[in-house]
């Protein structure tokens, strides 16, 4: 496929010397909000494993407390007046049914899951640079042509009326210059307003103005066939991924609630001390051991259900249901990624044949252009050839730009929907990818009830302070 990788990389002329692609990719990747604010959902998600693992370990609890007595009963003597108490407890699960390995192990899966999202993600807003990036080249592009289509029909004008001066043409013709001059201007409005609107599309996907942006270079690893490419994203593609994930932890779900009806073990040991502050009257005895209680406890608790109104057998039908839906999602994604991969590589090959027809095309009306010209000269085509053949021109040369743009594109998606379109295919700085998983393997185990990240702070940056965007263009120096 080295040829049609090559054509890929066949675009219209920008300036040297400018933003590349892969430094745009390399600016979403590290400021695009959509991007930043999926990785802190995925470290979101990392947390739940030791939420999960903290069901499983001691809970050991205190408690204290002072009373002073306002009004002594009249029935007791032996009331006293302050009490000063504190109370710990020391509980150690030994048996939950199943319920936390299944929720640990639940939670685990989903991190999987959360990383093939992420991944998803990552290369969704890959995709929508790389569109981006190729509209601004397009539209720069047809911006150009229809300048110089403007150009070109203003000189016609005034070829007309010259002639006209001298009786060689007549009014109709200055009226066919006219016309056509003024429809090359509104479309010019139009593609400038087109060429606008993708520089702030790239705006918003990158977060900074595109920079004489250059070719970008031939799209590697293209497959050889629609089947091979299927393949592939069978194996790949992270939305697949994520579903089987999504799956696996469904099944865990289903442990988890059958645990609910079966019995549960813990141990716990307890303490507790009571000082009544010298003020309980004991029969006249001042002993300070007369005034203060101590007490400890160890043991081992079972508890059984018997009867819960139905509630478990409830919840583990719900879950199975829960199951059997994530197992027909894994499906229904596989069925559109499948799908997706063989319309961008049937959209890739279409565009390719487009580009070689477009090539031609341009070639030929630019020949016929300057025959017809030559004919007008001699009085054997009249204005509207001419003015029908530069449109023919004009068409050709943005069906071919078109295409260019298109190929690109089908073809990135077609690496997309692969799963071999993020940051360690498209060869960006490893020293500044994100891993998802030195978060997860710094929290994973913590212990402690203290504590947290720091406060957050926005990544991504915002695009308030841009320029408006024009369509300005710089010239075309390839002629």
């Amino acid at each position: 496929m080295l040829g049609a990788s090559a054509a890929l990389a066949i675009a219209v002329s920008v300036p040297a010397s400018g933003e590349t692609l892969q430094q745009a990719l390399l600016k979403a990747y590290q400021t695009n909000p959509t991007l930043t604010g999926a990785r802190s959902n995925q470290r979101a998600v990392d947390e739940n494993v030791p939420i999960q693992k903290a069901a499983g370990r001691p809970n050991l609890g205190a408690s204290g407390s002072y009373s002073e007595s306002i009004l002594k009963p009249t029935i007791s003597f032996t009331s006293p007046q302050r009490t000063a108490s504190a109370n710990a407890q020391l509980t150690v699960p030994i048996y939950a049914g199943g319920a936390v390995k299944n929720g640990v192990q639940g939670a685990k899966v989903r991190v999987e899951a959360g990383r093939a999202n992420l991944r998803g993600t990552e290369a969704s807003i890959f995709s929508q640079v790389v569109a981006a990036y190729m509209d601004v080249i397009r539209d720069s592009a047809i911006v150009s042509l229809n300048r110089a289509n403007v150009g070109v029909l203003e000189v016609n004008l005034q070829a007309t009326n010259d002639r006209f001066q001298v009786g060689d043409l007549t009014r109709t013709d200055i009226a066919q210059s006219e016309s056509r001059l003024a429809l090359a201007r509104s479309d010019l409005q139009t593609a400038e307003a087109n060429l606008i609107r993708s520089r702030e599309n790239y705006i918003a996907l990158v977060g900074s103005p595109p920079d004489n942006l250059e070719t970008p270079p031939p799209l590697p690893n293209l497959p050889q066939s629609p089947d091979v490419a299927v393949q592939v994203a069978v194996a790949d593609n992270p939305d697949i991924l994520s579903a089987k994930k999504q799956r696996e932890a469904a099944f865990y779900d289903v442990r988890v609630a059958r645990a609910a009806a079966k019995p549960t073990i813990n141990a716990f040991t307890q303490a507790g001390y009571t000082n009544y502050l010298k003020t309980l009257d004991n029969g006249g005895g001042t002993a300070n051991s007369a005034q203060i209680n101590k007490q400890a406890a160890a043991g081992v608790e079972l508890n059984v259900p018997l009867y819960q109104g139905g509630r478990p057998a409830a919840q583990v039908r719900q879950n199975q249901a829960l199951e059997s839906q994530a197992i027909e999602r894994e499906i229904e994604v596989e069925r559109g990624v499948i799908a997706q991969v063989r319309a961008a590589y049937a959209s890739w090959q279409a565009s390719l044949q487009t580009i070689a027809s477009s090539q031609t095309a341009v070639n030929a009306t630019a020949l016929s252009l300057e025959g017809v010209r030559a004919e007008n000269s001699v009085g054997s085509r009249t204005i509207l050839d001419i003015l029908n053949a530069e449109q023919e021109a004009l068409i050709s040369r943005v069906e071919l730009v078109s295409a260019q743009r298109n190929a690109y594109v089908a073809g990135f998606s077609l690496l997309a929907s692969m799963g071999h379109a993020e940051a360690d295919d498209l060869g960006l700085d490893a020293g500044v990818l994100y891993d998802p998983v030195q978060n997860y393997n710094r929290i994973k185990n913590k212990l402690l009830d203290w504590g947290g990240d720091p406060a957050p702070v926005p990544v991504a940056t915002r695009t308030v302070d841009t320029p408006a965007q024009n369509a300005k263009v710089a010239p075309d120096t390839s002629k």
